[in-house]
């Protein structure tokens, strides 16, 4: 019973402010404690600047059970990360194990939609068991709720989850709707229904970890980087906001550039390219020579490795980046690349983040399994990103574009901007060793003699890589803006972007486009 004076009232207050800070059940925070997990409040403190974090709805707890412990299973409010304002949710697994309640939904809707009138990401640690069964519907109503808020936020402010442990059901939806998931390895595990339903439902047996695991899940295309523990996550977070604006109508933050000498003194990238057009290279070596400084932050690194998708800085702006990777299968595009660039595209497009293409590959990878992978549709939607997208887009050729590769490359026909190539480049609808077959294979097959067959194979794609396959007749027709010494790259990257960087595009009126599948 609350007192009557001011000070019984204050000591009340405090009383009850202070159970809140770590309300779940004895037997639950000996469990965390024992497995040496930190609590929601710990999470939020480190993330955000120090002493910025402003709390909401502590004092909330299920209606009519006096009984209820406060929070409901979540910790919400608002701070700063770098002096810029975030509206942070953190889910306690010590209260009805982080599932979904009615006052849970009410206090995470609450800071999304202060998120939405100010304009702010919102960042959501998860850690949760879904939706909370004894609440019946009011959870899915709630989950529904949260779900709701996600699409005016899409694209306007950023949305980050951190995936902090086992989160099951609604916990996964709402996280893969959000423009970027951080897992934190052997930890995090993501999955629809877990083991033990599977194995109820379809007799399948698998364990929690191989079914949604951190790793596993990268694989399978949820996660945008699986971090090494929570302060990896946290800094990874960090990175990632020092590249995107609070909103898309705000810029993003900026930070030194080198001067232009410094930039253009990049001489070694003269020798760069092997002189064998098939031998391997890593483009994560190229790319860190070719933007202000070398420290690339890369979103999906090992889920279709043949394509990179990274943010990088030109002039102490972001850029972002999508280059082929020839370490894997040559650098050409398959669906799950195809499916990841068209997403960073979007995302670059939507924040108003300059692309940079630069194109290493042979073309769509072929073959039976790609065919049933879908990727016609998958590749479409690649190609469908590029030419939606309306920031500047500048592209670079240094080595091979075959195909429809060169085409979804950034080309100026697929709305490309500018396009910059290497005397290193070749552009042709296919390699020499298709097109011999395509071409020549009857007659090649005539000739008996197997070291005549050889020669003449040998004199064929000689004369079609110097004919056909050359970037200068790329440029005679108009498709390259221009050939480069590869020295220069730095700065003619720098100048490209400064030259559209009031660049406007208006799209013919309509409701939306309909994306390939």
């Amino acid at each position: 019973m609350t007192g009557h004076t001011t000070a019984e009232k204050l000591a009340d207050l405090r009383a009850r402010l202070e159970k809140a800070q770590d309300p779940g059940s004895e037997r639950a925070r000996a469990k965390r404690d024992e497995a040496g997990l930190t609590t929601p409040r710990q999470r939020i403190e480190r993330l955000l600047d120090k002493g910025t974090f402003v709390e909401i709805g502590a004092l909330g707890r299920t209606p009519d059970d006096p009984e209820a412990p406060y929070s409901d299973g979540v910790v919400t409010g608002y701070g700063r990360i770098e002096g810029r304002t975030v509206a942070i949710y953190a889910h306690d697994k010590t209260v009805y194990g982080g599932s979904v309640g009615e006052t849970f939904g009410r206090k995470v809707c609450e800071v999304m939609d202060m998120a939405i009138r100010i304009g702010c990401p919102v960042i959501g640690i998860q850690d949760s068991g879904g939706a909370r069964i004894q609440d019946a519907v009011t959870s899915l109503a709630m989950y529904s709720e949260i779900a709701r808020r996600q699409l005016p936020l899409s694209g306007r402010s950023p949305q980050i989850s951190i995936m902090m442990g086992k989160s099951a059901g609604g916990a996964v939806y709402a996280p893969v709707t959000t423009d970027f998931v951080v897992a934190v390895d052997g930890r995090a595990e993501m999955y629809v229904t877990g083991p033990a339903v599977i194995k109820e439902v379809t007799g399948e047996e698998i364990t929690s970890a191989e079914l949604g695991g951190a790793r596993q899940q990268e694989l399978n295309g949820n996660v945008s980087y699986v971090a090494q523990d929570e302060e990896d996550a946290f800094n990874y977070v960090k990175d990632l906001l020092d590249h995107l604006p609070s909103t898309c109508n705000d810029p993003g933050p900026e930070f030194w550039a080198p001067s232009d000498d410094a930039v253009s003194q990049a001489e070694d990238l003269d020798v760069f390219m092997p002189n064998d057009t098939n031998a391997g290279y890593d483009m994560h070596d190229l790319l860190a020579k070719l933007f202000d400084s070398d420290d690339l932050l890369e979103i999906q690194p090992n889920f279709a490795p043949n394509l990179i998708t990274a943010f990088a800085r030109i002039d102490g702006k972001s850029v972002g980046v999508v280059a082929n990777q020839p370490l894997e299968n040559a650098g050409c595009i398959d669906a799950d690349a195809a499916d990841k660039g068209a997403r960073f595209i979007r995302i670059c497009d939507a924040y108003n983040i300059p692309l940079v293409y630069v194109v290493d590959t042979p073309g769509y990878l072929p073959g039976v399994a790609q065919e049933k992978a879908g990727l016609i549709h998958r590749g479409a939607k690649f190609a469908f990103a590029l030419v939606e997208a309306t920031v500047p887009k500048v592209s670079l050729i240094v080595r091979k574009a075959y195909g429809g590769a060169y085409a979804v490359m950034g080309s100026k026909n697929l709305s490309g901007d500018i396009n910059l190539a290497w005397p290193t480049a070749q552009i042709a609808v296919m390699g020499s060793a298709a097109a011999v077959v395509m071409i020549q294979g009857k007659q090649l097959a005539k000739i008996e003699d197997e070291n005549q067959r050889a020669y003449m194979k040998k004199v064929f794609m000689d004369f079609y890589d110097e004919n056909m396959t050359s970037p200068y007749v790329a440029a005679e027709r108009g498709y390259i803006d221009a050939m480069i010494e590869p020295n220069s790259t730095r700065l003619a990257l720098r100048q490209a972007l400064r030259q559209l960087e009031t660049k406007q595009e208006q799209d013919l009126p309509k409701k939306h486009t309909i994306m390939p599948l």
